[in-house]
């Protein structure tokens, strides 16, 4: 490994690790669900809630039973909210939890008179006391959204908890109500209204007590969420910015996807001397890093330390996404987190590239082809653009975007034609004798950002979707042709993922498993691209780099997969307004905020 990076002792690697799973707060948290399982099943079900003393509570003053009973439903049902939260260490889900606990405990003994269930309550109230000091994560950055998430969730639950709150009194109804009176009775009751069923004796206070407590916690979570004080993600600040761009100008030449680390919806910790950096962004509770640390390699091991004590003061999961082989044992060797190869990065040295010989056939009839179509290409450094011409790029770009959500996060950059980004290269396709559309001549453009001195890395493709097939190969071939005239001695093309094994179980001698498992890639390739990427990538004949994902345990990898598609834009839990509904920003606004962050052929 390249840089030295000095050795740590034993001592410093444990506390490096950072939040590994905790035994006492992965078992409360699945305690606190099964608690509140139970004490949803006390206020619903009459068979489980009977005791000997029912029949007491049933005759009791006044609606004491009906009101014990929906306490306990409500205590259950917040429980259930909590347990995520405890098994993360959250403390505000601790105090909720402390104050919880004993409420379940005396609605249990007030309606149901049982000592066990007060007992099961105790006895995870006990542990939660005496390892208080382990419930001390920060909250997560927050929107919002959350709000209307949970109104959506809290009233499905409870329009389906509701059904089965009418419906388990069969021999106390009065009647045969259809289901949609049953479903009119649940929302009315969730509102607190009377609906059209009816019970025989204390029942319909048990019930109307019960809807009323599920809609009581849907409306009093959803206003909490609403109007709590905001939390959102960070972003790189302009001094951010400033750090990041002189550490990229000393040290940018280490990594390709050094640049996408401007990317302006990142935080970002700095090494105490701050002559490194990480950045990341938080997704669905996994905090989520790209490529590299940035900066001096000596400095690295600060920076991670830095990147984990957050982590370990929010119980966030740690991951890195697409690091180099350098990055991988730096991070492996500093945290104890564990390696995965991921895929292959197609670099191509500029001084090796030919369109010569049988292996560039294809691409070399392509591009006579297309040339002789009469398309001509560009390829200039951001700032040699003019500014009406950049703005034209910049809406094309959107438009020919393909998907209503953007995409890119590791190895995209966000944005096209800042000032900022002078040293970034665009190449454009035209087509004169086509220059009637909405943008002119314009047909296809590829955007890469700086690699160093005399790199670049590529960030988006973008085409017409009516211009001639073959624009992507077209552009490339024209970048590197380009290149030595603009000091650029290597392009990072696009990132494969599962390169190797496709590659390896093509082959002659290829075993069962891995031929299973290539055959498995490619069926996935239908929807995310793994093998074209692949296919499209060894077009010009690349040195392949491999790249990896660090992560904590294998039991977190099907949670940073989720975090990792979120975060590229392939997984969107929000619900887009139509195209028709949204309002194009103005020109000017565009120019300067615009974000272009899908990069259709990098990132699967």
């Amino acid at each position: 490994m390249s840089g030295g990076v000095p050795g740590r002792s034993s001592r410093a690697r444990r506390i490096l690790r950072g939040p590994r799973p905790e035994a006492v707060p992965a078992v409360v948290g699945r305690a606190a669900a099964l608690v509140g399982v139970l004490d949803i099943a006390a206020g619903v079900f009459p068979r489980f809630r009977h005791s000997r003393m029912h029949a007491l509570a049933e005759v009791l003053p006044g609606s004491f039973g009906p009101f014990a009973a929906a306490l306990s439903l409500s205590a259950g049902v917040l429980l259930l909210l909590l347990a995520h939260g405890l098994k993360r260490r959250k403390r505000r889900a601790w105090r909720a939890a402390v104050a919880l606990l004993p409420a379940g405990a005396v609605a249990q003994f007030a309606y149901r008179h049982s000592v066990v269930g007060v007992l099961i309550a105790v006895a995870l109230l006990v542990p939660l006391l005496r390892h208080r000091d382990q419930f001390a994560a920060l909250p997560d950055p927050r929107s919002r959204w959350r709000a209307l998430a949970n109104f959506v969730l809290m009233s499905a639950g409870s329009l389906a908890l509701g059904l089965v709150i009418v419906s388990v009194h069969p021999h106390r109804t009065i009647g045969d109500p259809s289901l949609a009176d049953r479903l009119t009775h649940v929302i009315y009751g969730l509102a607190g209204f009377e609906g059209p069923v009816d019970y025989q004796g204390n029942t319909s206070w048990t019930v109307a007590f019960s809807l009323g407590a599920l809609g009581w916690i849907t409306a009093v979570t959803t206003i909490y969420l609403a109007f709590r004080p905001e939390h959102p993600a960070a972003r790189l600040t302009e001094d951010d910015e400033v750090k990041l761009r002189a550490l990229l100008e000393k040290h940018g030449r280490r990594d390709s996807l050094g640049h996408f680390a401007l990317r302006r919806d990142k935080a970002v910790v700095f090494s105490p001397s701050g002559k490194a950096a990480v950045t990341y962004r938080v997704v669905s509770g996994v905090m989520l890093a790209s490529g590299d640390p940035i900066g001096d390699v000596e400095a690295w091991p600060g920076a991670i330390e830095r990147f984990m004590d957050e982590a370990r003061a929010h119980s966030w999961t740690p991951a890195v996404m697409g690091c180099s082989e350098t990055g991988g044992e730096v991070w492996t060797r500093e945290t104890g987190l564990d390696a995965l190869e991921l895929g292959d990065e197609a670099v191509v040295d500029v001084a090796d590239f030919s369109l010569a010989g049988r292996a560039m056939r294809n691409v070399r009839q392509m591009v006579k082809r297309i040339e002789r179509a009469g398309y001509e290409t560009r390829v200039r450094r951001i700032r040699d653009v003019g500014e009406a011409e950049l703005e034209r790029i910049r809406l094309a770009a959107e438009d020919w975007r393909g998907t209503d959500t953007e995409r890119g996060f590791s190895m995209a950059l966000g944005r096209i034609g800042d000032p900022a980004d002078g040293d970034c290269l665009i190449a454009t396709a035209h087509k004169q004798d086509d220059a009637q559309g909405e943008y002119g001549d314009l047909k296809a453009i590829l955007h890469f950002v700086p690699w160093g001195e005399d790199g670049v890395s590529l960030d988006l493709m973008r085409r017409d979707r009516s211009a001639d097939p073959g624009m992507n190969e077209l552009l490339i071939v024209a970048a590197l042709q380009a290149a030595p005239r603009l000091g650029i001695t290597r392009v990072s093309l696009n990132f494969a993922m599962f390169r190797s094994a496709l590659a390896r179980g093509e082959k002659i001698g290829a075993g069962p498993v891995l031929r299973a498992w290539r055959g498995l890639l490619v069926f996935l390739s239908r929807w995310f691209q793994i093998e074209s990427l692949y296919k499209f990538n060894a077009k010009f004949q690349p040195r392949w780099e491999p790249r990896f994902v660090v992560y904590r345990a294998s039991a977190d990898l099907p949670r940073i997969g989720f975090a990792a598609m979120q975060a590229e834009g392939f997984v969107n839990l929000a619900v887009p307004l139509p195209r028709f509904l949204r309002r194009r920003r103005p020109t000017a606004q565009r120019a300067c905020a615009h974000a272009v962050t899908e990069r259709d052929v990098r990132a699967a």
